[in-house]
């Protein structure tokens, strides 16, 4: 499996996601980029996740079909030929950031899959179905991680 770098221009690997992403301030996604995938992938899937949730890991974001010679994405944008699943709070799209008040700040991966044969996902997919259709196909990946408190 090859590694593509991911980066934001609105926070760095773990540190502090800016509040105007947070769920708080209407779930604007962050900015994203990554590196090219290589030439083997023929999709991109993402998955924002925090394992520091109090009931369990809680997903935020799930997109899938994303175009392998896509290098990012804009805030609150996504290809037209993109798909999104079912986060967590039961909405389809991205989720940010709300955890406990108190609560030490949580961390949020941002995990980008690229994918060596379609996905296969419908719109409104589960962290579920996206684990079971990711697992096998993964020919390359990238992480980033940011945190957050309240």
């Amino acid at each position: 499996m090859q590694d593509m770098t991911m980066r934001s221009q609105a926070f760095n690997d773990h540190t502090m996601i800016p509040a105007e992403y947070s769920h708080a301030s209407g779930d604007v996604s962050p900015p994203l980029e990554w590196s090219q995938a290589p030439d083997e992938v023929v999709e991109l899937a993402l998955i924002c996740e925090d394992p520091d949730a109090p009931s369990g890991t809680f997903v935020h974001w799930l997109v899938a079909g994303i175009p392998s010679d896509t290098t990012g994405l804009p805030s609150n944008d996504l290809p037209t030929e993109a798909i999104s699943g079912r986060n967590d709070y039961g909405t389809s799209g991205y989720g940010g950031p709300h955890p406990p008040a108190g609560d030490e700040p949580h961390r949020y991966f941002f995990r980008l899959y690229g994918l060596a044969e379609p996905s296969g996902l419908q719109d409104g997919f589960s962290a579920e179905d996206f684990r079971a259709a990711v697992q096998e196909k993964i020919a390359a990946s990238g992480n980033l991680v940011g945190t957050f408190g309240r």
